[in-house]
């Protein structure tokens, strides 16, 4: 949720923000809607988890919905490396198969059929 924004001497920006009808001013030298986006995330986590939870305590929602974010970040993170080990391999695969067509074609030079 956006309060307000204030830019300090050193190009860095105050944002205020709201996250789980609190407000925080954070110093961003970055594109404020980003942060916004993120305090918004975070504010829709909360109140994810507090809806799920018969907890009131907003320190106990905060670290709960944290321990969801670091789930879905080491997910993501997972998934990733998988995705690159397969890109790696699939790219040493090409690499091989260009290779032996450029080793057989300097080798045996063949002629094209037309259809």
């Amino acid at each position: 949720m956006i309060d307000g924004e204030q830019k300090s001497g050193n190009g860095e920006q105050l944002v205020q923000v709201e996250i789980y009808n609190q407000t925080y001013s954070i110093r961003s030298d970055g594109d404020n809607d980003y942060i916004h986006g993120l305090a918004e995330y975070v504010d829709r986590k909360m109140r994810e988890i507090a809806s799920g939870t018969m907890t009131v305590d907003s320190l106990k929602v905060a670290i709960l919905a944290s321990l969801h974010i670091a789930d879905e970040l080491h997910r993501t993170n997972s998934n990733h490396a998988s995705f690159d080990k397969q890109l790696a391999s699939r790219s040493a695969e090409c690499t091989e198969m260009l290779d032996r067509v450029i080793k057989h074609r300097d080798v045996a030079p063949q002629e094209l059929e037309v259809e």
